[in-house]
């Protein structure tokens, strides 16, 4: 009888195991006893001296193409090698070359009208560029054209352009998405409702007006609606502006930003009141408005090529079936280098953006490194340049990868997470919902008694920000984590501040340096959940996917197919 007993009880377990969900096996995974030993690696000691080392005034801002780059690579190599990782690139090295080409423009712009002449004071009433790569980029008396939010979407039947021709024109248009009520309340069937989707971004704004060959662009800021203020577009484009050139397309001869007091000024120039075109342009029967001004700008641009360089190193895989699979950690390494027009302090040394999320993957690294029994699958330590500059260098990769995409199986990104201010609650998914990696994260989360939260600001549109959308894009299920703001002892509210404080604060701002309040404990806790999400990924064979409704998933779908 106990023979019997035993044996249908073995049974029920086979039955159990052979019908066990993925998502199950992953929860299986994560409560690893090797994994929880491996994770002792990563401590606050560890995070604050590398974090300290990249974000030390030495290494100047870690601008791409500067001795800040040259430190960088150095540093980050020889820590890969010293925890007995491989080079990451099959050339045997530990970086991806990724040719960049710099400019600095310096500008003079101006609206004018038959009455008026408006000379803009460059850097404060107007910030721009151009990425042509002549000496001389003008613009000469061309028609202005407000596009509303400047987009172009079928699957919303939505087209701002619809009607008008914009060929050789300057268009000015709004920042984010249009916010489409219903019943006084965001319509969540239109543009994500308050989540931002790609067409909100001021990156789609410059691309479609391109495509629909404009001249120029001029995107109007505001605080709210783009996610920060002015100022950081003042610090971003004093200097020299990245990008990877394409040999069949000629960038727009000028893009930027204007703020509010002077978009109201060219309206009033223009006999039109802004708001009242602003408030039309959430309208589905809005159409594109001439404006009486027209923009003149004279642009001197100075050019130089040099190849900045994905650092890149390998955990291998030990399983034979599965270690041509990979798993990505990805941050970015580069900031904004240092601005001799500065009085004092000169270097933005990108303490929190993203010396951080660096550290990060380089003290993960060193967990997966301790691993008495290791990984199936490999995993792949990617630390990418530009991100500063339009995530130039992850695009870089994602369109020449050094392990194939489908051979890619996750990628989780890691930027300015660093939780700074000790342990919470919870941790915010940036696009929760849009795979199931959400589910491996929450198995993960739970072990520290910790709950998922979605992003508290979704309207900014922080998924399309960072460098794992390079990846989204081509298809592969990508994972972006920030710190909670649920603090222990201190509450939901406490949080909110330190978020809110270094938004305003420190964000892209010379002061974004290691503070003696820092604690650490949280920004352990925090990473060493992502190492253990990593790791249960590394042991299934199973692949997470995307959810249905995502924009990602036909990509990736069809990439699979074709494997």
């Amino acid at each position: 009888m106990v023979m019997k007993r035993f044996q249908s009880l073995l049974l029920i377990f086979i039955l159990l195991i052979g019908c066990e969900k993925p998502l199950e096996g992953w929860n299986r995974y994560v409560h690893s006893e090797d994994a929880f030993n491996a994770q002792k690696a990563i401590t606050g000691q560890r995070l604050r001296q590398h974090i300290a080392t990249l974000a030390s005034d030495e290494f100047e801002g870690r601008f791409p193409g500067t001795i800040g780059e040259e430190l960088t690579v150095d540093y980050l190599s020889k820590t890969f090698e010293e925890l007995g990782l491989l080079p990451g690139n099959p050339n045997g090295t530990w970086i991806q070359n990724a040719t960049m080409t710099g400019v600095v423009s310096e500008y003079k712009a101006q609206f004018l009208t038959e009455e008026e002449r408006w000379v803009m004071n460059a850097g404060v009433d107007i910030v721009g560029n151009s990425y042509q790569t002549q000496e001389k980029v003008d613009i000469k008396k061309a028609e202005l054209v407000f596009c509303g939010y400047g987009i172009n979407a079928p699957e919303y039947n939505w087209n701002d352009f619809e009607g008008v021709d914009v060929k050789g024109k300057v268009i000015v248009v709004l920042v984010s998405d249009p916010p489409i009520m219903k019943n006084g309340e965001m319509d969540d069937s239109m543009f994500g409702g308050k989540a931002m989707t790609y067409y909100g971004r001021w990156s789609y704004k410059f691309e479609e007006g391109l495509r629909q060959g404009a001249a120029g662009v001029l995107v109007v800021h505001e605080t709210q609606p783009a996610g920060y203020p002015f100022a950081v577009l003042q610090g971003g484009y004093d200097g020299e502006q990245l990008m990877i050139e394409n040999p069949n397309v000629t960038p727009l001869a000028f893009q930027g930003w204007i703020p509010l007091s002077s978009v109201e000024k060219l309206f009033q120039m223009s006999g039109m009141n802004y708001q009242e075109s602003k408030a039309a342009a959430v309208r589905s029967d809005f159409k594109a408005v001439a404006l009486k001004a027209t923009f003149t700008s004279k642009m001197t641009n100075s050019v130089r090529r040099f190849d900045s360089n994905n650092i890149v190193a390998k955990y291998e895989g030990n399983d034979p079936e599965l270690k041509d699979e990979y798993i990505i950690y990805t941050s970015h390494w580069d900031h904004l280098g240092k601005n001799t027009k500065l009085e004092g302090d000169q270097i933005y040394n990108g303490a929190n953006d993203n010396a951080s999320g660096t550290g990060i993957i380089m003290n993960i690294a060193e967990a997966f490194s301790k691993l008495k029994n290791g990984s199936k699958r490999s995993i792949l330590f990617l630390a990418v340049t530009a991100e500063e500059q339009g995530l130039l260098g992850a695009t870089y990769y994602s369109i020449n990868p050094l392990v194939p995409l489908e051979k890619t199986v996750a990628v989780m990104n890691i930027d300015a997470m660093g939780n700074t201010y000790g342990k919470t609650k919870d941790l915010i998914v940036v696009g929760k919902g849009n795979s199931e990696l959400d589910v491996v994260l929450e198995y993960a989360a739970a072990q520290d008694g910790k709950y998922l939260i979605p992003d508290a600001e979704p309207e900014k549109g922080f998924y399309y920000r960072s460098d794992h959308f390079a990846f989204a894009k081509q298809g592969v299920p990508a994972l972006y984590v920030d710190g909670g703001l649920d603090v222990v002892g201190k509450g939901k509210d406490y949080g909110h501040q330190k978020k809110d404080e270094y938004t305003s604060i420190d964000y892209h701002a010379v002061s974004d340096e290691i503070k003696d309040d820092w604690d650490f404990s949280g920004m352990v806790e925090d990473a060493r959940i992502l190492f253990r999400v990593g790791y249960s990924i590394g042991q299934h064979n199973e692949w997470p996917q995307w959810r249905e409704g995502t924009e990602f998933k036909a990509t990736r779908e069809a990439m699979l197919k074709s494997k």
